[in-house]
């Protein structure tokens, strides 16, 4: 048995973007920026790539920068905003942000800025008065994520950013976790800027984009040729962005066309709620992390008070069950879980944080498997801590 639950930390790369990505790989391999016929095959293969996100995002294509990920993308939105933004140095995160988000937030700080940090609730929310109590006439930048890498919490962007609005505040949202599963309509959402990453969606590793309101001001965190109109120097790696495009159309598409298995949101919900329930009845001292409803649908997150995280991941993994303890990008760290620990949990209770994250494709018979398979590593490590 193989079962790959880790889809929050990356996922394969879709034979469909590959395939879209293949010319640009070889036969259309010009510069976009050189003057030729070769170049200008390349420059009309991003352009349209622009233009297929722009179109899921309800977007102009001008507005499209594509980075190198949803790192790089979180740190020019947070940084490039600020440092251009003709108003104010007050900056606003929550505490359960990316490490991408929040260490932007603490580079600010160094430079001068007020940086406030938003407390979220035991469900990993923030509440809009929390947010509107911190919010001042002199704050630059607000950033809250769309949604929870860790514990799949979805945030209610759209509220906190006419909050933001009312006092002139820009606002971000890290959407790297929601593409494909929250609608990111960004006149919907009322945004000035949101961050996608493509490896979450079937692309390659390495590509993301920022999108930014027309008119808002940016200082790239790139200079030199004036690439992406100005908002990132450097020669664009087309085959990526064109791959980055067809991820997002494709997983736009999955939302509104589901496929032959049925896997709606509403089917990939109950698959993820039968999960849940098996576990917890298994699994004693088993608690869910973030909300139980407004959590991304393939997201089921726990702790387990009889067990650590690590040991319960090396007795799945036995199991071929592959998952994770946490953000895969604190890898090699011991520290406790900085969102859980945000969230009111322990540190203690927080290092046994087990994720698993999961797709459209993802049948239920394989989530049964899985669920049994963590019942029966837990009771294992239990009796083996019962004999020591």
């Amino acid at each position: 048995m193989s079962i790959y639950l880790d889809e929050a930390a990356t996922t394969p790369l879709r034979r469909d973007v590959l395939e879209a990505m293949w010319p640009y790989l070889g036969p259309s391999y010009g510069n976009p920026s050189s003057h030729h016929e070769v170049g200008a095959a390349a420059r009309r293969g991003l352009e349209e790539a622009r233009a297929d996100v722009a179109a899921v995002l309800g977007a102009r294509p001008d507005e499209v920068t594509f980075t190198s990920g949803g790192t790089e993308a979180d740190n020019a939105a947070v940084k490039g905003i600020a440092l251009a933004a003709p108003r104010g140095r007050h900056v606003v995160v929550s505490a359960v942000e990316h490490p991408a988000v929040l260490e932007s937030a603490a580079f600010l700080g160094r430079l001068g800025y007020a940086v406030d940090v938003l407390d979220v609730d035991r469900d990993g929310r923030v509440d809009p008065g929390v947010l509107e109590a911190a919010l001042r006439a002199d704050t630059t930048i607000v950033s809250v994520q769309h949604a929870n890498n860790e514990v799949g919490t979805i945030q209610p962007v759209a509220e906190l950013a006419a909050l933001a609005a009312r006092v002139g505040a820009l606002f971000h949202s890290d959407a790297v976790q929601a593409a494909g599963w929250l609608d990111l309509d960004v006149e919907t959402l009322g945004v000035d800027a949101l961050s996608l990453s493509g490896h979450k969606l079937g692309a390659p590793k390495g590509v993301g984009v920022l999108w930014t309101r027309r008119g808002v001001p940016l200082e790239p965190l790139l200079h030199g040729g004036g690439q992406e109109s100005g908002r990132r120097s450097g020669t664009e790696n087309v085959a990526a962005a064109v791959g980055m495009a067809a991820a997002v159309r494709f997983a736009a598409d999955a939302r509104t066309l589901p496929d032959d298995d049925g896997a709606s949101d509403a089917a990939v919900v109950a698959r993820r709620d039968a999960f849940v329930a098996r576990v917890l009845d298994g699994v004693p001292g088993a608690a869910l992390t973030g909300h139980a409803t407004l959590r991304l649908p393939g997201h089921a997150s726990f702790v387990f008070a009889a067990a650590s995280g690590e040991a319960v991941l090396l007795e799945l993994e036995e199991r071929g069950i592959t998952c994770s303890s946490g953000s895969a990008c604190a890898a090699g760290s011991d520290e406790p879980s900085p969102v859980l620990t945000a969230m009111g949990y322990d540190a203690a209770l927080a290092r046994t944080a087990v994720r698993f994250t999961f797709g459209r494709t993802r049948g239920a018979e394989d989530l049964t498997a899985a669920a049994d398979a963590v019942v029966d590593a837990v009771a294992r490590l239990g009796r083996l801590a019962g004999r020591v």
